[in-house]
């Protein structure tokens, strides 16, 4: 946009300084997020009667999908690559979110194999944590100013970031902040819908349409390159995981949905 504006911007955060020791606000959120998801599924785990260990469920799921975050953002921008070499993995900026669900996806139904809870309804089970946890993560992006931001505008709420990592001095769109809320709404909904009787895979399904939706939306004014049709590579993903996440809803819904397992509330005999 020709007439977007130049100004100071707000007070980026991509490090909190503590003496000596310096804090990455991006895995700062990271850790927020993996905390609140590893909640989120023991609450599910505890609503579905599963006796399973959420917080290493989590913290292996979370370490998947950091690996395969990095691996996709290589493939997926290799001029990175070949200006910093294998720098490129252990720096705190450039995480793809496709690399990401496709690893931690692994992960969950692993785990949810050798758990003997099933991978499907793993993946169910924790789709309202991985809403939430990328929701919270995207924060991250935020205070850090990591250049996961969009194109100029001069919307109200446009914002600068002449001192994050991939510093800016244009107004753009906060596109961290559009898919925070994104997350966290999209948490809330499946949440909801997971304590009602559902077939497995529906959260799953669910989940995958919505936040493939949300996502392909938002590039539209983020400034990835366009690869294909006009879209950009996250698009394509987005679309087809939306297309996964239909047709795993139309399969749960010819099959027969299961209550909930609700709590049992001990009865206690009074003395006679």
């Amino acid at each position: 946009m020709r007439n977007a504006r130049v100004y100071t911007g707000i007070e980026m955060y991509p490090f909190i300084h503590i003496g000596h020791f310096s804090l990455p606000t991006f895995g700062l959120m990271l850790w927020i997020a993996a905390v609140a998801a590893a909640l989120l599924v023991d609450r599910g785990f505890r609503r579905a009667q599963i006796d399973a260990d959420a917080v290493g469920i989590v913290a292996i799921t979370v370490v998947a999908g950091i690996v395969g975050a990095k691996l996709w953002h290589v493939l997926d921008t290799p001029s990175d690559f070949r200006e910093l070499g294998w720098q490129v993995l252990y720096d705190s900026a450039g995480f793809a979110w496709y690399g990401g669900l496709v690893f931690g996806i692994s992960a969950l139904v692993f785990q949810g194999w050798w758990a003997k809870i099933g991978g499907l309804r793993m993946l169910d089970l924790a789709a309202p944590a991985a809403a939430l946890g990328y929701g919270i993560g995207r924060i991250g992006c935020f205070l850090s100013g990591d250049g996961c931001y969009g194109i100029p505008t001069n919307l109200p709420w446009g914002m600068s970031f002449p001192k994050g990592i991939d510093p800016t001095v244009v107004r753009v769109h906060p596109t961290p902040l559009y898919e925070m809320a994104a997350g966290i709404l999209i948490a809330a909904w499946l949440w909801r819908r997971a304590g009602k009787p559902h077939a497995t895979g529906a959260i799953l399904g669910q989940y995958l349409l919505l936040s493939g939706i949300a996502r392909f939306l938002v590039e539209f004014i983020r400034r990835n390159p366009k690869v294909l049709w006009g879209l950009s590579n996250a698009q394509l993903a987005s679309a087809g995981a939306a297309l996964v996440g239909v047709a795993l809803m139309v399969w749960a819904a010819k099959r027969p949905a299961e209550e909930p397992v609700q709590p049992v509330t001990a009865v206690v005999e009074k003395p006679a």
